[in-house]
């Protein structure tokens, strides 16, 4: 990403901030027409990836050149024109009424400009499968077999990722032209009212002096501002570069510490309030209020930290590795007396739950932020301030919003062509209809989008293949979704193309692929969870109490059985046959039929106080590899 001085520098700061403040504007006073408002915030947004982002590595990275400048102002000329003709666009009729001249050749380059921004910004795969996508909407027909499409003429395929609200102006897009923006100008002003750095204050006051301190505070740290941040990336490279060094200080091998960071950073994506774009465009496929999306997560996302956690603690124990001392942390007393800065997110769920928009409580969300930075000097948010906020949550746009418009391509071409219900019935046919089989089909599908793909991205196509898969075999929506979901965060730290693991390791100076798969082992529940919910509706709290309650029971029954399975320490170090009993236990209690989950939940139980208290203490082990 370049990083710009002098005029193009301020330049770029007053059109950021004037992006912000336009969607600021539509956040208060209500977006123009879906299609209308997609449309410019598009044409906002895509010149930034010409002139943040150089054409290749040996291109500039200090300025502009003047090629990216030509072509910065040639992406705004599609939304320039949709917006001038308004009225004739959204009058005609579609695969009626000709596209002409002036609309195809704005189309095509629309298209040629969002592949090329979308390689620079988000990476060769997406826009590989956009370009196949597209292709398949035109070439289909001359498929054989299965595969063989409808017949779609050039001028058809333009007007349907151009001309409708179908294409690159779908759903995807739409969610970042509106809920994605607020939620990221309110990010921003998390961090300039001193939210975003009392999160890691409050890791290290009440986590840092436990067995493995830094750890625990890179997990608690991750879990603050990833819920927040959306990004698993980004969060390693917020907070890893503080705990990963503390880590490594206190005996942790540096492998180990990296991949801490990347699995604490990762569950970020699935931890409410925010849980980034992805579950805004959850809420916005299932037609649900946000909030019910919100409230399905709440049990996953504390089981994956739990497990986490438990796994960190019990290697500290392990490794008779010792927390921080008192004098090195910020004391708890003072650490309270800011909890005040709690309050906009706190004011953000209040109005989530109830019953506000997600882009009316983003807003208050802003306002309590600029509220409770003004008792503090060093926060207090002036004019200044208030655009540099503006500008801080904005710039990170860019990414979501070609990463949706490019998805957007691959929906239309899903729906415009039947592509989607072909790739259900071969799924369906090699897996005999077996539902678990289809299951670990569409998991393995979800974890390779993800390994090339930002999470909203890889959500998306994920969800347009998968989920008719798994409505077809008799999944709820919510599990469905929330399945691939899962597993497109959580190819983050599923080597061989682990971003996230790979992150933390240039921070921890580790070998990336031991990084990874370390991180894989730390988060293992976290590729188990997914099959169990679509099982048990209880964990994602949509059964009734008692349902609820037993699916959480097993869930954390479950983090500990395989928590002292995987790390292998109890109270001493286990045998292997004792760590192959917790596992066995740990799965039935997963199980979806009530004899197995009660079998494996007591088992789990009984095991850890036999193990423990019967056969007795041991010695900490050495440090694991």
């Amino acid at each position: 990403m370049r990083k710009l001085e002098g005029i193009p520098a301020k330049l770029m700061y007053a059109y950021v901030v004037m992006i912000g403040l336009f969607h600021l504007y539509t956040s208060i006073f209500g977006s123009f027409e879906a299609y209308l408002q997609r449309n410019i915030h598009l044409g906002l947004v895509l010149p930034l990836a010409f002139v943040f982002y150089p054409m290749t590595r040996k291109s500039p990275t200090d300025r502009v050149p003047f090629y990216d400048w030509v072509l910065a102002v040639l992406a705004m000329l599609p939304g320039l024109y949709v917006m001038l003709d308004y009225d004739a666009i959204t009058s005609r009729i579609i695969q009626v009424d000709p596209v002409t001249q002036i609309q195809f050749i704005l189309g095509v380059l629309l298209f040629v400009l969002l592949m090329e921004g979308t390689r620079r910004v988000v990476g060769l795969p997406l826009t590989v499968i956009a370009c196949l996508f597209a292709g398949y909407m035109y070439f289909g027909d001359m498929l054989p077999g299965i595969m063989r499409g409808l017949p779609f003429s050039l001028s058809e395929v333009v007007e349907e990722i151009y001309l409708t609200d179908e294409g690159i102006f779908s759903m995807p897009l739409g969610v970042s032209a509106t809920l994605v923006a607020a939620f990221l100008i309110f990010g921003g002003f998390l961090e300039k009212c001193g939210t975003g750095p009392y999160f890691m204050e409050v890791a290290q006051a009440f986590t840092g002096t436990a067995p493995g301190g830094p750890a625990n505070i890179a997990v608690m740290s991750s879990c603050l501002f990833g819920s927040i941040s959306g990004s698993a990336v980004a969060n390693v490279y917020g907070t890893g570069t503080f705990t990963i060094p503390l880590m490594k200080k206190i005996g942790y091998p540096a492998h180990f510490a990296g991949a801490v960071e990347a699995v604490a950073s990762t569950g970020g994506q699935i931890m409410p309030p925010v849980m980034g774009a992805g579950a805004f465009l959850m809420a916005s496929f299932l037609g649900v209020p946000f909030v019910q999306v919100m409230i399905a997560a709440v049990t996953p996302a504390l089981i994956y930290y739990g497990a986490v956690f438990l796994m960190v603690r019990l290697e500290a124990l392990k490794c008779g590795l010792q927390g921080l001392s008192k004098e090195e942390l910020p004391k708890k007393k003072e650490v309270l007396k800011k909890a005040y800065l709690f309050i906009p997110i706190i004011g953000l769920v209040y109005f989530l739950l109830s019953g506000r928009s997600p882009m009316y409580a983003a807003v208050m969300g802003v306002l309590l932020s600029w509220l409770v930075a003004l008792p503090s000097k060093e926060h207090r948010m002036g004019p200044k301030k208030i655009l540099d906020a503006i500008h801080d949550g904005v710039k990170n746009i860019t990414l979501v919003c070609v990463a949706c418009a490019s998805a957007g391509i691959a929906l239309s071409a899903v729906s415009l062509t039947g592509v989607g219900q072909k790739l259900v019935s071969l799924v369906l046919a090699f897996s005999g209809n077996t539902p678990l089989l289809a299951l670990f089909l569409v998991m393995l599908v979800s974890l390779v989008l993800g390994m090339g793909l930002p999470t909203t991205g890889a959500y998306i196509l994920a969800s347009a293949l998968g989920v008719p898969i798994l409505a077809k075999l008799g999944y709820p929506l919510l599990a469905a979704h929330m399945f691939v979901f899962y597993y497109a965060i959580i190819s983050n730290i599923t080597p061989p193309v682990a971003l996230a693991a790979y992150a933390a390791s240039s921070i921890a100076g580790s070998e990336p692929n031991k990084t990874g798969f370390t991180a894989c082992r730390l988060g293992f529940l976290a590729f188990v969870t997914p099959f169990a919910f679509c099982y048990d509706q209880g964990i994602l709290l949509q059964l009734g109490v008692m349902g609820n309650m037993l699916g959480i029971l097993s869930c954390v029954v479950s983090v500990f059985g395989f928590g002292f399975a995987i790390i292998g320490y109890l109270n001493r170090c286990l045998a292997p046959w004792e760590r192959a009993v917790f596992a066995v236990f740990a799965v039935m209690a997963l199980m979806p039929y009530n004899l197995a989950t009660i079998v494996g939940t007591g088992g789990v139980i009984a095991a850890a106080l036999f193990f423990a208290k019967v056969i007795g203490k041991g010695r900490p082990g050495s440090v694991s590899a």
